[in-house]
């Protein structure tokens, strides 16, 4: 067994280094959640309204069901 692969435990100050770069990454990572599932409810909505000829009728529905799917992938995630 190579000695080089095995794991070390981490020292405090790593273990805090680790948590903060985990913490940032999941902040800056929630917004584009939220906002990819807006746009891809009213992207889809749009072309359905596209192809059935209707007004906004699909886009509004289905971009506002993207906003509670990405709102409910967040508090998951936070939970």
């Amino acid at each position: 067994m190579d000695p080089s692969k095995e794991t070390k435990p981490l020292t405090p100050g790593e273990q805090k280094v680790k948590k903060y770069v985990s913490n940032t990454a999941f902040a800056i990572e929630l917004p584009f959640t939220l906002v990819g599932a807006v746009l891809f409810g009213g992207l889809i909505g749009y072309f359905l309204d596209h192809w059935l000829h209707t007004r906004v009728v699909f886009t509004f529905i289905l971009g506002g069901l993207g906003f509670f799917g990405g709102v409910k992938e967040i508090l998951r995630r936070l939970g």
